[in-house]
Parts: structure tokens; C-alpha cells; sequence
């Protein structure tokens, strides 16, 4: 690819080059209040047991999960929407949490579970093979500079990890706003030996109804960003 590194095979990777930044955004009161009231309803917490993750959920319905849901605006609504599906959202920063409990209590969406912890580790120690009905990726760091693409969350062995803990046929939906980042996403997912790209010959997909059209989204279009959807099914 074009101004960028190769992405890291399966060896090279090293858990313990994190894939983000644990900043400390202002927690408005509202946000400490939800994180108070609403975490025992919907908060799960961390380190648990492995576990088909089915079965935290008040009805064992298939599993969407949402890694790095920032705001919870786009979980929120997917799961409004979608209520024959059980949705888990992993988010490390405690604002983004806040916010996503109080819609959750507002619209009594129960069929949502949030984790505060990093992903890799949930997925990897807490949920068990094979479990889950589709995997979600949302404008995750780019980390523009070449120096730090070691820390872009998509690389072969989170992808092996994200195929291990789909059924067959569940899917692997990454959306990005940054073009390289694309290009690398399908450098390492096209020859992957467990995912097909649904995406034909372009290799992308329209926005799905199911992703809409988040604050973050809407201020990267008006700075003249494109957003490429790619949707993985597990073989």
C-alpha cells in the first residue's frame, strides 16, 4: 500500500501495544449519576468468566457486539431497532459510557449489556468461541503516522481472534472515515482464510440501515471525508 506499512502478521503483534488511548474526558454529572444508577442493569462487570455471552442478557438471543462505541449514539440506536438481537458494547472511556446508560435507561433497552474494558482482552478471555452473530467496528484510530500504525487495532491477530469467536456465517462489519486505513483493513481481511468481503468487486458496501449516521460521521463529511463500509462474512 501506498505510504503505509505492511500490517502485522500473527507472530509480530504484541497484546501489549494498545490499540488506544485512555484519556481523561470530562464526566459531566448527569454521566457520573448514570454511571451510578444504571450500571447494575445494564453494566457487566470486569474480569468475568468465560461465557457464551447469550446467556447476561435477560432473553438468549444472537450477539452484536460493538467494539469502542464512543458516544453510544450509534449502539443505542442499532439496538432500538433491533430488538431480536442482544447487543454488548466495550468502551474504555467512562463519558461515553455515561452517556450510552442514560439513553439505555430512557428508551428501557433491555436488550443491551455494556463492559468498560479493553476489547481484546473481552473478547479473548471473556466470551467464548464460536458465540457470537457479528462483530462491529466503528471508526476506530487510524493512527495517521507511520510510526504508530503498530497500534491500529486491525491486524491479523485481531482478526484471527474476531474469527474465533463467530458462528459460522456471522459477519464482521468495520466502517472507517480515513482511506489508508481502509485500503490496510482490506489488506489484512481479503486473504484472511476465515472471512469472505461481501463487498463484490468494489470491495465495499453502502452504509447498512442497521449503522446510522453518527455527530462524529456527520463532522468528518462536512471536512470533505469519505466512509467506507466493509462487511466480512465468517466461513
Amino acid at each position: 500500500m501506498t505510504e503505509e506499512s505492511t500490517p502485522t502478521d500473527g507472530k509480530a503483534m504484541h497484546r501489549a501495544i494498545r490499540s488506544f488511548v485512555l484519556r481523561q474526558g470530562r464526566t459531566t454529572e448527569a454521566q457520573r449519576e448514570a454511571l451510578e444508577r444504571d450500571w447494575p442493569r445494564f453494566g457487566l462487570d470486569w474480569p468475568r468468566p468465560m461465557a457464551h455471552p447469550a446467556t447476561w442478557f435477560s432473553a438468549e438471543q444472537p450477539v452484536v457486539v460493538e467494539i469502542g462505541f464512543g458516544n453510544g449514539e450509534a449502539l443505542g440506536a442499532a439496538a432500538a431497532a433491533d430488538p431480536g438481537r442482544n447487543y454488548l458494547g466495550i468502551e474504555v472511556h467512562r463519558p461515553g459510557v455515561g452517556r450510552l446508560l442514560r439513553q439505555l435507561a430512557a428508551e428501557n433497552l433491555g436488550n443491551v449489556r455494556v463492559i468498560s474494558a479493553d476489547a481484546v482482552e473481552v473478547l479473548r478471555q471473556g466470551i467464548a468461541p464460536g458465540s457470537l452473530d457479528e462483530v462491529r467496528l466503528y471508526f476506530p484510530d487510524p493512527w495517521h503516522k507511520k510510526r504508530h500504525h503498530k497500534r491500529r487495532i486491525v491486524q491479523t491477530p485481531f482478526c484471527d481472534l474476531v474469527a474465533s469467536r463467530l458462528a459460522p456465517g456471522g459477519r464482521f462489519h468495520l466502517a472507517t472515515d480515513w482511506e489508508p486505513y481502509a485500503l490496510w483493513m482490506r489488506e489484512v481481511l481479503d486473504v484472511h482464510p476465515q472471512f469472505r468481503n461481501t463487498g463484490g468487486e468494489a470491495g465495499y458496501v453502502p452504509k447498512p440501515e442497521g449503522r446510522i449516521e453518527t455527530h462524529f460521521e456527520r463532522r468528518g463529511r462536512k471536512l470533505g471525508h469519505g466512509v467506507w463500509d466493509m462487511v466480512y462474512e465468517r466461513l
